[in-house]
């Protein structure tokens, strides 16, 4: 064994409370290096009646590691442990002190996991768990109240500019609440909502009032009630790093320099506070001087932002906030943050908007999800050919042990946004591998997120193009795309086992684009079987049941032999579950 490759901490992602009764420990070793592992698991005051020597299982592979788990429930909410590691006729422990071939001599030696303090334990809201979020650009969704568009309104459906309006609003939503249901969508992101001068509002003026252009705060409580009274809750992004340059404190600041009472809640390098040669003397978002960056830090900035956090969550039931550049905000906010939200809505989901690897944030004490734009990367390489089974279900693994199991049950997973192209560009304009990818979005781990608009074939390259108004003529709709949007939605929905069941990939080739995976909880065991690559083919797996059905179309589907043998079209699909007995 190649003991340097064995890695555990008794803490973070490695050693965690699941619940309130369940503890998970993880260890690293050397891919395809260690045949078994066991976690020697005891209370240390009690060692001797309450050891259990637990079998560890292999929960995801990368290119270099194998990544081992096991839930340990232990008596008296305290556990000591190691770990025994076999290969051949070699054994080794793994103990807090180092890595031995001697057996130890517990308790001593071993790592610990003090106490389950509930309030200690990272709660995710259950209901994100089950959730299908379709995120809105209300400037871009759906005109219902021409009387309230800005100047120069451009006709609907034209070319979208980084500065153009064409007069979306909260009404054009609440008019068509009846897509959205029979589309199955049960959450909502809005992009910013409250006044600002641009056609995005990620530039706030004014963040307890809702953009006239819009609507007002009347109507978004309409919306939010009307909403929920249909079963879909409604989260609402926050621009906590920055403002608009018209912001009242900045303007204060332009206007009275150093002596404004607000100079210390930005970041001003050099007074004058001004735009030089490109480059702000201020810190801003990026180098744009039209969005002057928060000093967080600042008590009466950290105030006033947790009072807008506040305001909308009692004012309108709000269900969560997403938070825009998260990551350049200070980790004391957010902690804070976090406190003021959930005291006013226990259950609210709290998505970073972090673009990288994120468990600093996602700890328990800061975001509940992030934007999880890595897994989109991944996907979108892999169909559109970018790399082989093998490769994806490594990067897939790198990604599943980033973060505890509660946060992979509920982080923010997309294929597009409003920073990103549109799925279906992303892809070639090919829909079978659009459906490839929505089909692994919605069978994988994790709360999905659609686009508005790509349930009916929109196009768009980066911003602007992204942002196109949303197509309302059936006649240029992809109905038949918006039914199979609609069946996938339908086919998570109704199965526990595609939210919160196991993932694991039974195969994965190299230089081969099918792969196979399953997802199974203690009711529904279901396989997915992929053929990623234009030619058609024929996928076999060892199964030792013979009580298949198709998923889409509830035909049964006959093993030969103990084996089951699926032929595929070229970026073709198929759907396979069984009913568990429960015991």
């Amino acid at each position: 064994m190649l003991l340097e490759a064995c890695y555990h901490v008794p803490r973070d992602k490695w050693a965690y409370a699941y619940d309130v009764t369940t503890i998970h420990l993880r260890l690293r070793t050397k891919r395809d290096d260690v045949e078994h592992i066991f976690a020697m698991t005891g209370d240390k005051y009690d060692w001797n009646r309450t050891f259990q020597e637990i079998p560890m299982e292999i929960i995801a592979h990368d290119a270099m590691f194998d990544y081992w788990e096991v839930a340990v429930r232990p008596k008296y909410k305290r556990l000591s442990y190691a770990f025994k590691l076999t290969a051949g006729t070699e054994t080794v422990y793994m103990l807090d002190t180092g890595i031995q071939h001697q057996a130890p001599n517990p308790p001593g030696e071993l790592y610990e996991f003090s106490y389950i303090h509930e309030i200690d334990v990272f709660k995710v809201p259950d209901w994100a768990k089950q959730a299908v979020f379709y995120q809105i650009m209300p400037e871009r969704f759906a005109n219902g109240d021409p009387s309230n568009d800005p100047e120069l309104t451009a006709p609907w459906g034209g070319n979208p500019t980084i500065d153009n309006f064409f007069g979306g609003d909260l009404q054009g939503v609440l008019d068509h609440l009846d897509h959205l249901c029979d589309l199955g969508i049960n959450a909502i992101y809005f992009t910013p909502l409250f006044v600002s001068p641009s056609n995005h509002k990620y530039d706030t003026v004014d963040y307890k009032k809702v953009d006239p252009h819009f609507g007002d705060n009347a109507l978004l409580k309409k919306v939010v009630e009307t909403c929920h009274s249909r079963g879909i809750r409604v989260v609402l992004d926050a621009v906590f790093n920055h403002c608009s340059e018209q912001s009242p404190q900045f303007q204060d600041v332009l206007k009275n320099g150093e002596q404004s009472k607000y100079a210390d809640w930005f970041h001003i390098n050099e007074f004058p506070a001004a735009v030089k040669v490109g480059i702000p003397t201020y810190d801003t978002f990026g180098f744009f001087g039209n969005m002057p960056k928060f000093n967080t830090a600042n008590p009466e900035v950290k105030e006033y932002l947790l009072g807008v956090a506040e305001y909308w969550i009692k004012e309108i039931k709000l269900d969560g906030w997403r938070l825009d550049v998260a990551n350049e905000v200070d980790h004391h906010f957010w902690r804070d943050f976090r406190k003021v939200v959930k005291k006013a809505n226990p259950e609210a989901y709290i998505i970073g908007e972090v673009w990288s690897d994120s468990l600093n944030w996602l700890l328990g004490d800061q975001f509940d999800s992030v934007m999880n734009y890595p897994f989109a990367d991944a996907v979108l390489q892999f169909f559109n050919g970018g790399m082989d089974g093998y490769s994806f279900s490594n990067e897939m693994g790198s990604l599943i042990m980033r973060y505890p199991q509660q946060t992979n049950e509920v982080v923010f997973n997309m294929l597009c946004s409003h920073d990103t192209a549109r799925l279906l560009t992303r892809v070639g304009g090919d829909k079978r591998k659009l459906k490839l990818c929505t089909v692994f979005l919605f069978t994988y781990m994790g709360t999905p997120c659609i686009y508005y608009g790509d349930e009916v074939g929109l196009t768009g390259n980066g911003d602007p193009d992204c942002r196109k108004c949303m197509e309302w003529d059936p006649k240029k709709q992809d109905r038949e795309l918006f039914d199979f949007y609609r069946m996938m939605i339908s086919l998570r929905k109704k199965h526990t086992a595609l939210t919160q069941g196991r993932f694991r990939f039974l195969q994965a080739g190299k230089n081969d684009g099918c792969i196979v995976y399953e997802r199974i909880d203690d009711s529904m065991h279901f396989i997915i079987w992929m053929n990623n690559t234009d030619k058609s083919s024929t996928l076999s797996h060892r199964m030792e049941t013979n009580d298949w059905r198709d998923a889409l179309s509830g035909d049964k589907v006959e093993t030969q032999k103990g084996s089951m043998n699926i032929g595929l079209d070229p970026f073709g699909f198929r759907i396979l579950y069984r009913e568990l007995k429960k015991r």
